[in-house]
């Protein structure tokens, strides 16, 4: 895997109810994580919101999603993020470069909870990144 591009949808205490409805839709696994899994929030409320969903459908399609933790606002309409992840580090820190010019880092990419180096943005336009590199090294 080099990398790839797919949307990853942001939900409000709802997001295990609405990945398992995608995966009625589009069939194939469903992977889910909750905020508990992997340490990711001091809130116990939050504890078994999904982190990380992922649903590898049927030909090919990949669909992302997690419920939007307390802290952060939630605007339906606006729940929407792109997500890029894979295992080229150079040109995944190069599209975070790019992306980030004019922008505005949310998440700095950094070393996350489940090993990968992960990072959060908005770029000029207002639309919102995810970049995820596995097996990357941390910049020091």
């Amino acid at each position: 895997m080099a990398v790839v591009l797919n949307p990853y949808l942001g939900f409000r205490d709802n997001a295990r109810e609405a990945m398992t409805f995608y995966q009625s839709v589009f069939g194939g696994d469903l992977a889910l994580s909750t905020f508990e899994d992997f340490h990711a929030s001091e809130d116990p409320a939050e504890a078994q919101k999904i982190m990380h969903g992922m649903l590898t459908g049927d030909h090919g399609l990949v669909l992302m999603g997690a419920d939007t933790p307390n802290r952060m606002d939630y605007t339906p309409g606006d729940n929407y993020s792109v997500s890029l992840s894979g295992d080229d580090e150079a040109t995944l820190r190069s599209y975070w470069a790019k992306l980030i010019d004019g922008g505005m880092v949310t998440v700095p990419l950094e070393r996350a909870p489940w090993g990968d180096v992960f990072g959060m943005c908005k770029d000029k336009f207002g639309v919102a990144w995810l970049v995820n590199i596995a097996g990357a090294q941390p910049e020091s």
